[in-house]
């Protein structure tokens, strides 16, 4: 696999999850997930290039749901590796065929979606990810990119903004009037 650099004219999706009550989780806990899809980043936290696009929603954990994956519960982990999943889901269906990197400041997500760590809980989540990555990868060079949460990289922010703002039922704060480290 090629390792992707900033003039490659890869996408970039910065995911993060979020839960508010991450202790003695259940089905009703409630957990969500935000991406922010940048076109022109170099992946140094300044907050090159421009938002393409930003999404942001709950983790869901009723079976009956259309957008099931998979989740048991709503937490920390299940957010992020819902995230993960959202991100591939992205690139399936409006990514083109370009090259892209997702940045997660979840070293469990970005090992487990990639098989490189056997899934311990999350199972059916975990096995969800890992299919979507490897629909992904069949189509584009596609990497994974660990970053540190709340060092002020602008996307990760960002991500990290949209998740908790949905988690508690509030619409994010435009772009143009946010800062990172805001929440």
């Amino acid at each position: 696999m090629r390792i992707l650099s900033s003039s490659d004219g890869h996408i970039a999706l910065y995911i993060d999850g979020s839960c508010l009550e991450n202790q003695n989780v259940t089905a009703e806990t409630p957990a969500a997930w935000g991406m922010a899809i940048v076109v022109g980043d170099n992946g140094l936290g300044k907050g090159s290039g421009e938002i393409l696009e930003e999404s942001w929603g709950f983790v869901i954990c009723n079976p009956d749901d259309n957008e099931f994956l998979g989740a048991e519960v709503g937490s920390n982990n299940t957010a992020e590796l819902t995230a993960f999943a959202m991100a591939l889901r992205w690139l399936i269906i409006d990514g083109s065929e370009q090259d892209a990197i997702i940045y997660t400041d979840s070293q469990y997500a970005g090992n487990l979606s990639t098989g490189l760590w056997r899934a311990k809980a999350n199972k059916n989540l975990v096995k969800t990810v890992q299919s979507l990555w490897k629909e992904v990868s069949e189509i584009r060079n596609l990497q994974w990119s660990h970053v540190r949460a709340h060092r002020g990289h602008r996307w990760n922010e960002r991500a990290d903004h949209l998740a908790n703002r949905c988690v508690s039922n509030q619409l994010p704060i435009p772009l143009s009037f946010w800062k990172p480290g805001q929440r």
